[in-house]
């Protein structure tokens, strides 16, 4: 693709996943473009809703469905905004893919164990759909989801699918239930013990960094070393092109160097923000 010019795309579907969230399929107009688009869990791209805007959003979708790609967007300014109010059908503009994702070579015959909270699970999701479609390559997954409540969950379909899945365990936590909630209480550093085994895993994280800052302490305790744990700081993005300087932390710029990095990388930096 084009560095500055989008390629057009079109909503193929939409598909709620809370009162402020979506997930959005992408059909890229260009069959060979559409072909060709492959992309690394983690990895984002630059969407432009025409006369208003562009953002950057996190692939959630597998690499290997050619057909479209998603992404899952909070309403939280002008162009989420005008994300929600286009419809099935319209046009907009696609940059990417960018920015560096999951070394999923390096993670072959490890655990992976995944820790996120709200939207953080988006780029999860298509680290999850990468491993379910190559599953002789991995060991045990391992999924710690938090939400504050039941109704903010997001894939609520997907998690119901993956919970039936060998080998692939689901924890959820919601910092406050509701009548029908039967499940886990608490911030999702809670569910850290809920994983029995750390020995040859490599950690990823993504979610709010309070979250992130707070789950590395714990993960250390179990003896997780500093190389086997991933962050996504995704939330630190905006022009995806190492331009506008909103990403920077002292040398690193998120969309270009990450976002997603070994904490081992990043954990000196001063400006992390934690």
């Amino acid at each position: 693709m084009k560095i500055y010019t989008p390629d057009i795309g079109k909503i193929k579907k939409t598909i709620k996943e809370t009162e402020d969230t979506k997930t959005f399929q992408i059909e890229l107009e260009n069959k060979i473009l559409r072909e060709h688009f492959y992309f690394n869990p983690g990895e984002f791209v630059l969407i432009t809703v025409f006369g208003v805007g562009e953002a950057p959003f996190s692939i959630s979708s597998s690499p290997f469905n050619k057909n479209y790609f998603e992404i899952t967007a909070r309403k939280t300014g002008n162009v989420t905004n005008a994300l929600f109010n286009l419809k099935e059908g319209n046009k907009i503009g696609v940059r990417g893919p960018h920015g560096k994702g999951y070394p999923m070579d390096e993670f072959e015959h490890t655990n992976i164990i995944l820790i996120s909270g709200g939207c953080g699970l988006a780029p999860l999701k298509s680290l999850i759909e990468y491993v379910i479609q190559k599953r002789g390559y991995y060991n045990k997954l391992t999924l710690l989801y938090g939400a504050k409540t039941p109704q903010n969950i997001i894939y609520e379909k997907e998690i119901s699918k993956w919970k039936k899945i060998k080998n692939f365990d689901v924890h959820l936590t919601v910092d406050k239930g509701n009548k029908k909630w039967k499940g886990n209480l608490g911030v999702v550093t809670k569910l850290i013990n809920k994983v029995k085994n750390f020995e040859n895993s490599v950690v990823c994280l993504c979610g709010p960094p309070v979250m992130m800052k707070y789950s590395i302490p714990e993960l250390k305790k179990k003896g997780v070393e500093d190389e086997d744990i991933f962050v996504s700081l995704e939330r630190k993005m905006q022009c995806g092109l190492k331009i506008c300087c909103h990403c920077n932390i002292n040398d690193v710029y998120v969309c270009k160097d990450g976002p997603v990095f070994r904490y081992l990388d990043i954990k000196d930096l001063s400006e992390l923000g934690w």
